[in-house]
């Protein structure tokens, strides 16, 4: 599967209660159980105005699938090329 970064514009989406963000985690775990194994969340960040959510899938149109139907926009989605971290810049480093 290929790992994409979708950007979700929600203002205030910062200021919402732990309990919002339940049922928002809990609405994406149901859509993805209809779309079944070709489509996996791995985890979401969220700003003042934004969540960053990183899924595994298939292609481009399962993550907007997944977006009309949970009801989260899917403002702009990426396709990871590469990931980088700090160990990326040791000498042996591929």
């Amino acid at each position: 599967m290929k790992r994409f970064v979708i950007e979700r514009d929600i203002p205030g989406v910062g200021t919402l209660e732990r309990e919002q963000l339940r049922e928002a985690a809990q609405k994406s775990n149901s859509v993805l159980h209809q779309l079944g194994p070709d489509i996996q969340w791995v985890q979401s960040y969220v700003t003042q105005d934004r969540i960053y959510c990183v899924y595994l899938a298939t292609d481009v149109a399962l993550i907007r699938k997944h977006a009309e139907m949970s009801g989260f926009p899917a403002s702009k989605v990426s396709e990871v090329k590469r990931v980088i971290d700090p160990s990326t810049a040791a000498p042996d480093a591929r």
